[in-house]
């Protein structure tokens, strides 16, 4: 039956496309999507195509165009082919004037639309059938063609009242640009993509472009609506939940292993309850069958776990290169020993979730002078501890080394001298050290932080 799509023998080569808008940055739902299709292109020896859409020359920016290609190579999603739809309006132009010759087109005005009417009414059966390899069979009928009121309550009728009104289906603007629809349509064609894999708001283009299709005599790809990405309550994702560029992910240091994973997880699975995945190893798993239909919960708390686990792992020497730019950002740390840095990344990355912990964390090491929150001063160091400052002070100005073990045996033996539990000293020391309440083991720190600063801290810490 002509109207019924059933894409199931497999193409002679798998071609997929990523066509995002220059019209904003990245975000999440387009990363995502741009990841299955990459994924499946890649599980599939076929090719993955960056195609451009900015045919809205008012909304499009080149601002917005380099930052979706530096967030593409950010994620390491690299492309085979690359187009612009505004590299190839005569191209469009070409088949609005083939389809105006044959009569399916007219022109109104400077505007050339789709006979719907006629198109529609072309097809043998009534109804359009679509197999979408996530969702199964999708079936439309005459009533998406329908022009409805303002308020989409109503649909508009016929002056004779003879049937109801159909909605213009525009090829190519007054201005010239053609329409997302045709565009889209011509595009997949030309570039020989077998499969459109998309966000399911894409599912209402589908008839539309099925009509285009047949108008111009060609055969559709296989088509794959992608689900939605919620927040966790079910509700579209806003800033405050997670919609965000993903240029903003990484400068708050999330990494690009972390964003995959966790992107890849968002409507596909594994198996075996795997949550973290390379992209190598999820590349040779990955079906794009097996994507869930049901629409993907977003959860900050999870993606900055995967983030930590890339972080915990990761050799600290690579780490180190990796919070080198942050440091910078700060003034922190240009002159700084590498041996001496190298340490203290991998005293705080168990610690890590994102890169910019860091930053919050190892501030007392780059910073000259230190102060904790007031609060905190008037919890710990109050006035009984000052004997123990000088002692612990005294002793450290006068070890010869200064190591783990040389600062631990010397708060042991002021302790003991004090007649005093450890932890009635470890907790202000740290703060005044650190203007922290919390961190890792307290001479770890003495060591990193180093003999000047610390006897010199300890010995302020009460002025």
């Amino acid at each position: 039956m002509e109207p019924t799509i059933d894409n199931n023998a497999a193409p002679a080569k798998i071609r997929v496309r990523f066509a995002p808008s220059p019209t904003g940055f990245l975000h999440i739902g387009g990363a995502r999507t741009a990841l299955f299709n990459w994924m499946y292109a890649r599980s599939q020896g076929g090719t993955f195509i960056l195609r451009i859409e900015d045919t809205d020359a008012e909304r499009s920016k080149q601002e917005y165009l380099e930052e979706i290609m530096r967030a593409m190579t950010w994620l390491n999603l690299s492309w085979d082919e690359f187009y612009k739809q505004s590299e190839r309006f005569d191209i469009y132009r070409k088949y609005a004037d083939q389809l105006l010759a044959e009569g399916k087109a007219r022109k109104e005005g400077e505007a050339i639309v789709l006979d719907t009417e006629k198109c529609w009414n072309n097809l043998s059966h009534k109804e359009i059938k679509i197999f979408d390899l996530i969702r199964g069979e999708i079936v439309f009928d005459q009533s998406f063609l329908y022009r409805r009121s303002e308020d989409h309550k109503s649909i508009l009728m016929k002056p004779d009242n003879s049937g109801p009104l159909l909605r213009e289906e525009v090829l190519i603007k007054g201005d010239g640009t053609p329409s997302y629809s045709f565009a889209c349509v011509i595009d997949d064609h030309l570039m020989e993509i077998s499969h459109v894999i998309r966000g399911e708001d894409h599912i209402s283009n589908t008839p539309k472009q099925y009509l285009i299709y047949k108008a111009l005599g060609w055969k559709e790809p296989k088509f794959a609506h992608l689900p939605l990405i919620m927040d966790e309550e079910g509700g579209r994702m806003s800033k405050r939940t997670g919609a965000t560029a993903v240029s903003d992910y990484q400068k708050e240091g999330f990494l690009p292993e972390g964003i995959v994973n966790y992107l890849m997880l968002l409507g596909w699975s594994p198996g075996n309850n795997q949550e973290k995945v390379s992209l190598d190893a999820a590349v040779k798993k990955f079906s794009i069958k097996k994507v869930n239909k049901a629409g993907a919960a977003f959860s900050i708390e999870k993606l900055t776990w995967l983030n930590a686990q890339y972080i915990k792992e990761m050799p600290v020497g690579k780490l180190t290169d990796l919070l080198l730019p942050f440091l910078k950002e700060k003034g922190y740390g240009e002159n700084a020993d590498r041996k001496w840095l190298e340490e203290v990344v991998k005293l705080y990355q168990p610690r890590m979730t994102i890169l910019l912990d860091f930053m919050d964390w190892a501030d007392y090491l780059f910073e000259p002078n230190i102060k904790a929150a007031d609060e905190d001063r008037a919890k710990y160091l109050t006035s009984d501890k000052k004997e123990g400052f000088r002692l612990l002070a005294e002793g450290l100005a006068s070890t010869s080394s200064f190591d783990h073990k040389a600062t631990e045996d010397v708060f042991r033996g002021v302790v003991a001298k004090l007649g005093i539990p450890a932890g009635d000293l470890v907790h202000p020391v740290r703060i005044a050290l650190t203007g922290k309440t919390v961190g890792p083991g307290l001479f770890e720190t003495m060591t990193v932080l180093g003999k000047d600063k610390t006897v010199r801290r300890l010995q302020q810490a009460f002025s």
